[in-house]
């Protein structure tokens, strides 16, 4: 089976010519910078390169160069979302066995690997493409990372904290995925191989609190048939994770604080107090200092729960993760519907990058999912979508690309971000790519 590097810092485009290959049974690694494609090229076994000719702080001929002098035997393919003959005429001078322009068709991808991978370079063995065969899903419970800045500082921030005993506050937006940081948490602790309790404070009545957190004994209050273990007790020697802690009655605040301070319990009913040892993670999607001010949430249980808060990003917040995580969920979508779905057309990827994502990660999951199950060829197209995609898109996302003045809203843009085009492109509301194509179109340097 033929493996093939793929270098693409386009992470949906990336994303979608790597499904493509995997369902034509070629085994794919990719790299979305030129140092990491340089690490694996040196660290995996790999029969082809297919590499994009723009790079970010990189030229993709130059680094084509760099290949053919260090592996001269390993083909290299070049792409292009600009059509450039000149380029492709100096790429193939340069040593490219061929050339593949953007948006790909199919069977162009599929015949120029043919050609390059069976014409032989120096000392190559001629390499036939391996017969179609079933590809093994991805589990479910991968761990998804994210390439973004904020992915990067949050992942920071779980490595940091998970191997101390430090009570962590959560704070983000609702659906932005703060139960699977709280999870990432006590997975990366010394705790991991006890329980990990997770309990939405709003959905507990406040007249119910103290039993569900700390148990009761059979008779204690009407409808007590039975002795009864809290979440207190069930996650001893692991973590408890309190989401919407914000929700909670001052009267169970009390309760929650003095069971935290003391590391003691008493069920609803009993006299007798149970040692507990855990470690408390909390969320909240509202500002506890301001309902501190407020009178809402006491002051000295704030404290207790906040020695280390860490910022859960909403999805608009981490741009360069969208079909990253698009990936992750087609591929849990395809496992739980027993679906073939290999990506997302282009009109979808276009669609998803310009949408706000009020509902963040959530939101993204059960879209997919059900898109996934209305989908009946190889990619999730536009009609699968729901409705509110376009309502939102109309109103809010497709200014930029109606304007009759896009090269002075990108020169605006640039001298507003100090020429940061990851920000240029942020406030342009398009992505990075389809700015670097823009920058080319009008000469701007």
């Amino acid at each position: 089976m033929s493996k093939i590097l793929l270098i693409e810092d386009d992470v949906s485009f990336c994303k979608l010519l790597e499904k493509f290959l995997v369902k034509k049974a070629f085994l794919v690694t990719t790299a979305f910078t030129a140092e990491d494609a340089k690490i694996k090229i040196n660290n995996e076994e790999i029969d082809l390169i297919i590499t994009d000719l723009r790079l970010p702080n990189y030229d993709g001929i130059e680094l084509m160069t760099e290949f053919k002098k260090s592996h001269p035997t390993i083909p290299v393919v070049l792409m292009t979302g600009y059509s450039d003959v000149n380029s492709a005429v100096k790429a193939i001078k340069k040593g490219a066995s061929d050339y593949i322009s953007k948006p790909f068709n199919p069977e162009e991808v599929l015949l120029v690997i043919s050609s390059a991978l069976q014409t032989p370079t120096e000392n190559t063995p001629k390499i036939v493409i391996p017969k179609n065969k079933k590809n093994n899903v991805l589990s479910g419970n991968k761990f998804v990372s994210g390439i973004s800045s904020a992915s990067k500082k949050l992942a920071e921030y779980i490595e940091l904290v998970s191997p101390t005993n430090m009570s962590v506050l959560i704070i983000g937006e609702s659906g932005t995925g703060k139960e699977v940081i709280a999870k990432s948490i006590h997975q990366q602790s010394s705790r991991k191989d006890n329980n990990f309790i997770a309990v939405d404070c709003g959905a507990i009545p406040k007249e119910l609190a103290a039993s569900e957190f700390f148990g009761h004994i059979k008779g204690s209050f009407t409808g007590a048939i039975g002795d009864k273990i809290g979440y207190f007790q069930a996650a001893n020697g692991g973590t408890i994770f309190l989401d919407e802690i914000g929700n909670l009655s001052y009267e169970n605040q009390i309760q929650l604080l003095r069971a935290l301070q003391e590391r003691k319990i008493k069920p609803v009913g009993s006299n007798k107090e149970i040692d507990v040892d855990i470690r408390i993670i909390t969320a909240t999607n509202e500002d506890l200092r301001e309902a501190v001010k407020n009178g809402d949430f006491r002051e000295d249980l704030y404290h207790r729960i906040n020695e280390f808060s860490i910022h859960s990003p909403s999805l608009i917040d981490r741009e360069e993760d969208l079909m990253i995580f698009s990936d992750f969920f087609l591929e849990k979508a395809n496992q739980e519907l027993n679906k073939k779905v290999i990506g997302f057309s282009p009109e979808v990827v276009t669609i998803f990058q310009n949408y706000r994502w009020p509902g963040n990660l959530r939101e993204l999951q059960n879209s997919i999912k059900r898109a996934t199950l209305l989908s009946q060829g190889d990619f999730i197209e536009k009609i699968a979508l729901p409705v509110e995609f376009f309502q939102n898109s109309d109103n809010e996302t497709n200014d930029f690309s109606l304007s009759q003045n896009e090269k002075e809203a990108i020169l605006d843009a640039l001298k507003q971000t100090k020429n940061n085009k990851s920000e240029a492109a942020r406030l342009l509301k398009i992505n990075r790519k389809t700015l670097y194509n823009k920058l080319k179109l009008y000469n701007i340097d």
